[in-house]
């Protein structure tokens, strides 16, 4: 596959080159705009304009829709006001939305003039609600029915507006308050007699959102019940939008996109590919995680620095620091992931957090029993007896493997709960993830060694 990208990256500029340009508009007609909008990622700026008014009318603007901020933004800058007028007249009001969401100032001006009245209207409408709600996701284009239709008007009026409705599977029953009142297939309306009225056949059992929902809970809901569209309502049930499933794939993307980011200690701030985001901005994304991190593990350095003397009364303890802290930082993890995961998937609640928090306790005892029995076997075994090392005696192995048990089972207890709690609150679970867990675990598990140490070995 990416050689064939590469061949046909190269011919189209080949052509570009040789102005053969019926030949490249012949070759962009077959493609999808998909593929289209990523050859002009990787075209050199002033091939752009040249490329982009090949494109046929009908397939420009979707081509348009899919390019990234970037590549939109120098477009906006090369095309006349009346090719930028063509673009916007032809996009759904959705992506003209998030189109001016990345746009600086100067550019979004542009695109509101080009923009006819009514247009800028929804505009400012849908830039009104908060930032990852429905409403700034939905699509106002959607083919609304009246319950006293026959099918046979009904249809008659999905063939006059529907050409510039985002989709028209799914048709949305108002009454004359815009008050949403059903839903009806086009295949309904299809097979159902001409005289009867759109009312018989609608489902009443409607299933919508508000235009405050999170556009996360929007996205699991069109999952959960694999719709192609979710309709979207005011405060009072009055029909203002939809959201479609292609919008909730996007927020899936950006959401799994940002708790990765989170569960790594990075700040999330761009949405753009990795090779194009600068320096700087990788820097600050990273840098006030790791500090964070980096004085928080001083409790760690404030623990060993405790226990100063039992380290150099038994120096071979120091060599099974990092094993234990590995440890009990993985188990901390395993837990803390498994947890957001089921929380962002609904398959628990904060309700469950003891049934949750039981099942852990009785999965870290085994998992700690295990390591702790293996580990017992090699510093005891390997390192004492095969290794020669007369320190790691048998008290040295039983404090490794008991501190293994304890570690593993508090990791994976803060696992369990702490991205419960932070749910519960408010809060991202996604940033009680692994680093931040990890650096409690790591000051746990030094403190139980130690402990266990004093009290095994008298020190």
């Amino acid at each position: 596959m990416e050689t064939t990208t590469v061949t046909l990256q190269e011919t189209i500029e080949t052509l570009l080159k040789n102005k053969k340009y019926a030949t490249l508009r012949d070759i962009l007609t077959t493609m999808n705009p998909v593929d289209i909008a990523f050859i002009f990622e990787d075209l050199q700026d002033e091939k752009m304009p040249i490329l982009y008014r090949l494109l046929p009318k009908d397939i420009a603007a979707d081509v348009f829709v899919e390019m990234d901020d970037d590549t939109q933004q120098f477009l906006i800058h090369s095309l006349s006001d009346t090719e930028l007028k063509e673009v916007l007249d032809d996009m759904f009001m959705d992506d003209v939305v998030d189109m001016i969401e990345e746009m600086p100032a100067n550019v979004v001006k542009r695109i509101l003039r080009q923009s006819s009245s009514e247009d800028r209207k929804k505009i400012n409408m849908l830039l009104k609600f908060p930032e990852d709600s429905a409403g700034s996701i939905m699509t106002t284009e959607l083919v609304i029915l009246r319950p006293g239709m026959t099918a046979e008007e009904a249809i008659k009026r999905i063939r006059r507006t529907g050409v510039d409705k985002e989709t028209i599977y799914t048709c949305y029953v108002a009454d004359n308050l815009s008050k949403l009142r059903g839903i009806v297939t086009i295949k309904d309306l299809l097979l159902a007699e001409d005289d009867v009225k759109v009312s018989d056949i609608m489902d009443t059992n409607v299933i919508s959102v508000n235009t405050f929902t999170d556009q996360e809970e929007v996205a699991q809901m069109i999952k959960k019940y694999d719709f192609l569209a979710l309709p979207v309502v005011d405060t009072e049930n009055r029909l203002v939008g939809i959201v479609t499933v292609d919008d909730a794939v996007d927020v899936m993307q950006e959401e799994a996109t940002e708790d990765i980011q989170k569960m790594a200690a990075i700040t999330p701030n761009t949405d753009k590919p990795y090779l194009k985001i600068g320096i700087l901005s990788t820097w600050k994304s990273r840098i006030p995680w790791l500090l964070l991190l980096m004085i928080s593990a001083t409790f760690t350095g404030l623990i060993i620095s405790s226990f100063e003397s039992a380290l150099a009364a038994s120096v071979v303890l120091t060599a099974y620091i990092p094993m234990l802290m590995d440890s009990g930082g993985n188990s901390g993890s395993q837990a803390s992931v498994t947890v957001i995961r089921a929380l962002s998937l609904d398959e628990i609640e904060f309700k469950d957090i003891l049934r949750v928090l039981w099942k852990e306790i009785r999965v870290a005892l085994l998992c700690g029993v295990a390591l702790g029995m293996v580990a017992f076997l090699k510093v005891w075994l390997f390192d004492g007896v095969v290794m020669g090392n007369s320190a790691a005696d048998y008290n040295v192995a039983l404090i490794v493997a008991l501190t293994l048990i304890v570690t593993v089972v508090a990791a994976k207890i803060l696992g369990c709960c702490l991205p419960m709690f932070a749910n519960k609150l408010g809060f991202d679970p996604a940033v009680m993830a692994s680093p931040f867990i990890t650096t409690i675990v790591d000051a746990i598990s030094l403190a139980v060694y130690f402990l266990i140490a004093t009290s095994v070995l008298h020190l």
